[in-house]
């Protein structure tokens, strides 16, 4: 088992639940409205010049083939995106356990 944490810029959100959609992933923990900073990117953190934010995704895989699905949805378009800042970020860890 698989938990993946998703962090985009809000503004790339729809396309993100696009690939969701398209990919029959209808489970997932949801923020919105997070800041926060990458490795070469503006801050985001709604103030100032940096009025731009993130939101997050959590989402628990119990079988890894939606998962590496889901990956490859976000390796093709962040090919597709020129900023750093709009591009899809993945965080994949071991999940020991669902209750």
């Amino acid at each position: 088992m698989k938990l993946a944490f998703i962090v985009c810029y809000e503004h790339v959100k729809p396309s993100l639940m696009d690939m969701l959609r398209a990919l029959r992933i209808d489970y997932y923990t949801h923020w919105e409205q997070i800041k926060g900073k990458g490795h070469g990117t503006e801050p985001h953190v709604g103030t100032g010049s940096y009025v731009r934010m993130n939101d997050a995704l959590m989402i628990a895989f119990e079988d890894e083939a939606p998962l590496a699905e889901l990956i490859r949805a976000i390796t093709t378009f962040n090919a597709k995106v020129s900023r750093t800042d709009e591009r899809i970020r993945l965080f994949q860890v071991p999940l020991e356990r669902m209750i």
